[in-house]
């Protein structure tokens, strides 16, 4: 089984990291039915986003990389997940298969050259027709799409879209939950899929295309094939370990990633002639108060500082119990606490409390079933408890097998619920106070001791430190899942610890939100200082790439001095390419004071390029001038607005910017020379 491979933009919050908790439930519990399980997980290295994301930070993208897949390592590790292999796509042996894989896809046809022009979305790194669009915006995650237009290779999608289609309709537990395989064929397969784009070259930070190296292979042909490549896929002979474990019996990923892993996926392996996954799995989102989380905001919650606060198994069990299996779920600090408190501390933790105390003070810690049943009312109320106990494990593996995590916490919480009540029903207190039903006391503790080992080893999938400690308390171990429907294996006689360990200590609320709040300031901080350094980006930007008129004569001003670069050659200069440009639309940047987004005539091509010149003209002035334009500048983001290249201006001693126009009329798309 897999997780999606964590995209290396960045530290990955609460709601990336639900993902990888919900593996492990999964894993563990599997193991615990006696599977032989295999669980991947890793990090996706490669694509636009993450060169530009590199160079922001003045760093090389390995380098950038190399810290965000150590951190988003160090979290998983940190919740305690028991993943298996670790894969990077940086990873020598995923290069060199992806290159393998490339060319055997492209010498048997499924590959073809040819160019693309669309709409591009850079942070989900797709193409997109008008058509597509949802409210002239990426349908994936809402953001703007900018125009691009360059050589790439395709892979020809509708040559097996038929068999997809056929394959989803007579397997139908292969898209999960249904309302996805429902989206993927009515919105993509049965309207008819486009051919794929699958290399790039208006970016470096990729596998190269070995016999076409000016050609990067596009992220989800790259990022998709760890699945096989991490396991020993290999077009010229795969490995026993490949042979053993594939085809998957579970992807687990994000509802955002769905289309890529229904789609993309199972069509490139069926054009290396391999068998599909099992199943793939879309789970829905974590929320932050029913919106998404951003720094801006200071809303993000991130897992480390969950941890801190709550503890490992407390954050464990908070994403595992609160998102639906198909509907987004909602965090807040506030949300946790409450469930913190209501069961960790007051269900499971007291119980576990109570039971190992009333122990020791009745029977200096010895548990032991002497039979005792009490009257007919005694005897149904234990035998109902038994029920309950012996019955969850089943109803766990039911809830299990459809992947419904949060009902399978569910019951078993139910088991400790019932223990609960069982206190309340046979009040070892009272019997503590009558001699002649200290054998009748034994054996209430006897059975509560029992069904909190039972319930501990139904726990363990979920929450492993908490369990194990439990049965520490406890003084015996986990049992094997088959020996969860059976009442009476704690072996009579045992001591308990002396010395119980209060496993959730109830908590205030007036002590944890100073502590959020530190945590939201400090993430203010933050993006106020990214937003500075970006401004200061802008600003430097701004003396090459945009200016505003000088009021003043050029007569009347004192000529300039500046300290001279290095020399260049001619044919250095000739690597430039500049040509008049028409800025036929302008508009000011949402997210900037300095910058405005002009659409620049060169031609019979139009550019989009971002100035920092807002405070010399206004949109509407721009419109109708002709600049001088730097034409074969390499795209870059500025304020997440794609610009294509850089207008030239002249900048005085004030700091004074003028854009650079031509003395005579000339047309857009003029060389100059």
């Amino acid at each position: 089984m897999t997780t999606a491979i964590a995209y290396t933009s960045g530290k990955p919050h609460i709601g990336n990291t639900y993902e990888i908790i919900l593996a492990d439930a999964i894993a563990r519990y599997k193991r615990s039915e006696g599977y032989d399980v295999y669980f991947q997980t890793g990090t996706d290295e490669h694509g636009q986003k993450i060169q530009e994301k590199a160079e922001a930070a003045g760093i090389s993208p390995k380098e950038y990389v190399d810290q965000i897949s150590g951190e988003v390592k160090r979290i998983w590790d940190m919740v305690n997940s028991s993943y298996d292999n670790f894969v990077r796509t940086t990873d020598d042996d995923h290069e060199k298969c992806v290159k393998k894989i490339f060319k055997k896809l492209y010498n048997q046809g499924d590959i073809y050259k040819g160019s693309y022009e669309g709409l591009y979305c850079t942070p989900c790194e797709s193409f997109w027709t008008e058509s597509q669009l949802v409210d002239g915006k990426c349908p994936d995650c809402g953001r703007e799409v900018q125009p691009a237009k360059e050589e790439a290779y395709f892979f020809k999608m509708s040559k097996y879209a038929d068999r997809l289609i056929d394959y989803i309709n007579t397997h139908p537990d292969f898209i999960q939950p249904v309302s996805r395989k429902n989206e993927m064929m009515n919105n993509f397969l049965l309207p008819g899929l486009q051919d794929l784009c699958v290399s790039r070259t208006s970016f470096s930070w990729g596998i190269p295309v070995d016999f076409d190296p000016k050609h990067v292979v596009y992220v989800w042909l790259d990022a998709l094939t760890n699945y096989i490549t991490k396991i020993g896929y290999d077009p010229d002979g795969s490995s026993e370990l490949f042979k053993k474990n594939w085809p998957a019996d579970l992807h687990l990923i994000g509802k955002d990633i769905v289309r890529f892993h229904t789609i993309y996926w199972p069509i490139f392996l069926m054009a290396l002639d391999l068998p599909l996954p099992k199943q793939v799995f879309g789970h829905p989102w974590l929320l932050q108060g029913g919106d998404k989380m951003s720094k801006s905001k200071g809303n993000v919650i991130y897992a480390d500082d969950m941890v801190r606060l709550f503890g490992v198994d407390a954050t464990r069990y908070f994403v595992l119990h609160e998102m639906p299996f198909e509907n987004d779920g909602i965090i807040t600090w506030d949300l946790v606490i409450e469930r913190f408190n209501s069961d960790l501390a007051n269900i499971l933790g007291n119980l576990v409390n109570r039971t190992v105390s009333m122990s020791n003070k009745y029977f200096d810690g010895i548990v032991k079933s002497t039979g005792a049943t009490g009257d007919a009312d005694q005897t149904a109320i234990d035998a109902d408890l038994k029920a309950v106990v012996t019955g969850t494990r089943d109803k766990v593996a039911k809830k299990m097998e459809g992947l419904r995590v949060a009902d399978a916490i569910t019951e078993v919480f139910a088991l400790f619920r019932r223990c609960n009540k069982y206190i309340d029903e046979t009040t070892p207190w009272v019997l503590a106070k009558d001699e002649a039903q200290q054998e009748r006391l034994a054996e209430v503790l006897y059975n509560l001791t029992e069904s909190i080992t039972i319930g501990a080893g139904l726990l363990h999938s979920f929450l492993p430190e908490t369990a194990e400690k439990i049965v520490a308390q406890l003084n015996t171990t986990l049992r094997d899942f088959d020996d969860l429907d059976q009442f009476g294996l704690y072996e009579s006689g045992t001591k308990v610890t002396d010395k119980p360990e209060i496993l959730f200590g109830r908590l205030k609320a007036e002590d944890v939100m100073p502590e959020v709040e530190k945590i939201q300031a400090a993430q203010k901080a933050e993006f106020e200082a990214e937003q500075a350094k970006l401004a200061a980006v802008e600003g430097k930007a701004a003396c090459g790439c945009g200016a505003g008129e000088n009021a003043a004569d050029s007569a009347d001003l004192e000529p300039m001095d500046v300290e001279a670069k290095a020399e260049i050659t001619f044919d250095d200069f000739e690597k430039l390419q500049f040509q008049v440009g028409e800025i036929v639309k302008c508009e000011a940047v949402a997210k900037s004071k300095k910058l405005l987004c002009s659409q620049v005539k060169i031609g019979n091509q139009t550019k989009q390029i971002v100035s920092g010149i807002r405070k010399y003209y206004s949109p509407e002035e721009m419109v109708g001038k002709k600049v001088m334009v730097l034409v074969n500048l390499k795209p870059a983001k500025l304020a997440g607005v794609l610009s294509e290249g850089m207008l030239l201006c002249a900048e005085d001693a004030e700091g004074n910017l003028a854009l650079l126009t031509p003395e005579k009329p000339m047309p857009a798309g003029a060389p100059i020379e």
